[in-house]
């Protein structure tokens, strides 16, 4: 199930949020003269929050993992492993460097006090970070889906599992 959330979460973000905060309709609502400023401040909001979650269900991954190792003695093979690992390093990288870093290049670009050249590198920077941060997005949507699609179809029956494979 957790699995499934996150994967739905990511999807959800990818499809549905992200291309409704660059929209004409948030446009409209904010007016041409606030758009650019709140538009993004907003969708910044939505950003954290979507990492917060994407933590959460991570850690889950991860003690789901541990509860396999215990409960039924089955490795995990280092790919799935690995993968899990990078999603969860992916989120936590995101949330405390890079979208720390994205908030204050924002602030820089729409600072009265700002020199022009100044606002024109904050621009560009803040253009840059923001595409790898959604090309990030999509791979790690990507690997959550793996991910699902792994947990979905394990790699052994459990179904008649003897009671001497339980360890207490």
């Amino acid at each position: 199930m957790n699995a499934a959330v996150w994967f739905g979460t990511a999807v959800f973000f990818l499809i549905g949020v992200q291309p409704v905060m660059g929209s004409t309709d948030v446009q409209n609502l904010l007016g041409p003269k606030n758009f650019p400023y709140f538009g993004t401040a907003i969708g910044q909001m939505f950003v954290a929050r979507y990492f917060y979650l994407h933590l959460a269900c991570g850690i889950i991954a991860l003690l789901h993992l541990v509860a396999e190792l215990v409960y039924l003695g089955r490795w995990l093979s280092r790919f799935w492993g690995g993968l899990l690992a990078a999603l969860f390093l992916f989120a936590l990288c995101e949330s405390i460097w890079l979208q720390p870093r994205l908030e204050e290049l924002h602030r820089v670009r729409y600072a009265v006090t700002t020199a022009t050249a100044q606002r024109d590198v904050a621009n560009r920077s803040f253009a840059r970070w923001q595409l790898a941060s959604q090309i990030l997005n999509f791979l790690a949507t990507a690997g959550i889906g793996l991910y699902l699609w792994r947990v979905a179809n394990p790699p052994d029956p459990t179904r008649f599992v003897s009671a001497t494979k339980f360890r207490s």
